[in-house]
């Protein structure tokens, strides 16, 4: 599954970081398994998750001993597929095509 559409305009690391998180919900993801799961250096791993973390879109919390992300519900989709809208797309509904 996909970050809702309003966050996925954020660095692509940070959408990646939503992504993964998405699909682990119920259970969260350690540091580790992010970094496996995303594949991108672990500084930029740690800018992204600070920065998910200082608006509100992510939560760390201790967890049998090991520190687990969890992504806030407000990421989550609500069920329904997103439509890919493409560029095409949006030209035609503009122009009434």
């Amino acid at each position: 599954m996909q970050a809702r559409r309003e966050f996925r305009n954020r660095d692509e690391t940070e959408v990646a970081v939503l992504d993964a998180l998405v699909d682990r919900n119920e259970e969260g993801m350690t540091v580790f398994e992010l970094r496996a799961h995303v594949d991108v250096e672990i500084d930029d791993l740690e800018v992204a998750l600070t920065n998910l973390k200082e608006d509100g879109l992510i939560s760390a919390t201790q967890h049998e001993g090991r520190t687990v992300i969890t992504v806030d519900e407000r990421v989550l989709p609500d069920g329904e597929p997103e439509p890919d809208d493409t560029f095409l797309d949006r030209l035609r509904e503009r122009l009434r095509l």
